[in-house]
């Protein structure tokens, strides 16, 4: 699961990067966009033969069910990682452009950082979480976001806000990954149900989160829009450590009953 999401932060880097060397040689924006456009089509076109060639049934039971307040915990979690990922993506650059005032070749190097950190760390996710438990694992990554945006809110040096990216990246990487396996182990809940519970959260802090940072940033100004996700962090953090599913031995499968299929 990690390994898989690693590769999502590793096109993240990729063109964070590719966007500084164009911005190096003074290549426009529009033009980038281009570039990278006609690469994306031609690799949707190159591999058109491998869409939806899954054979396999998801089965599904029906029906409205609230979740408890330990799935409710997960889903929180989620969201609030997803809302600073959201956050470093639509954020960082003009972070650094209108508040660091920093050349235009480097403001793309928060998001570069932060999904390299992001890439390596889930890579190495799997062993990471083998080695110290998914509740340490989640707790840590939280805290270490929290630490990360600090360095960003608080410092004037541009290296040094390039360097809490990175930090933010490191801890956010194996957050996710640790969620989405737990949603599938809940007991009482099919791993579909518990799956599209626990992704509703993260949805939400992606597509919500940037717009709520950016409602207090005109406000207030972008360093205390980004201030709420050190908050945020911090409070993932002890959710984490008091949730009941993110054990380390995962249940036993419960045998259900399903009324429908999904294909």
């Amino acid at each position: 699961m990690s390994s898989c999401h690693a590769l999502y932060s590793l096109g993240g880097g990729l063109s964070a990067g590719f966007a500084a060397l164009m911005f190096s040689v003074h290549v426009i924006s529009g033009l980038q966009i281009v570039i990278v456009s006609v690469v994306i089509i031609a690799i949707i076109f190159s591999n058109r033969h491998y869409y939806l060639a899954n054979k396999d049934i998801i089965h599904s039971g029906s029906g409205l069910q609230l979740p408890s307040l330990s799935v409710l915990g997960i889903s929180f979690i989620c969201m609030v990682v997803f809302m600073a990922e959201g956050c470093v993506a639509d954020w960082s650059a003009i972070y650094f452009k209108e508040v660091m005032n920093a050349p235009k070749a480097l403001v793309s190097l928060g998001y570069a950082g932060f999904a390299i950190a992001m890439t390596i760390g889930r890579l190495n996710g799997d062993a990471i979480v083998a080695a110290v438990g998914n509740k340490k694992t989640v707790v840590v990554g939280c805290l270490m976001a929290a630490v990360g945006f600090v360095l960003v809110v608080f410092s004037p040096l541009v290296m040094v806000v390039i360097a809490g990216y990175i930090i933010i990246g490191a801890g956010c990487s194996g957050i996710v990954p640790v969620l989405f396996r737990a949603s599938g182990n809940i007991q009482g809940l099919s791993k579909v149900q518990g799956f599209a519970m626990v992704t509703t959260g993260g949805l939400m802090g992606f597509l919500a989160g940037p717009s709520v940072i950016g409602f207090i940033s005109e406000k207030s100004g972008l360093s205390k829009g980004l201030s709420l996700l050190i908050l945020m962090t911090i409070v993932a953090a002890v959710v984490a450590w008091r949730n009941q599913f993110l054990m380390d031995k995962e249940p036993a499968p419960i045998s259900e009953n399903f009324d429908e299929q999904l294909y």
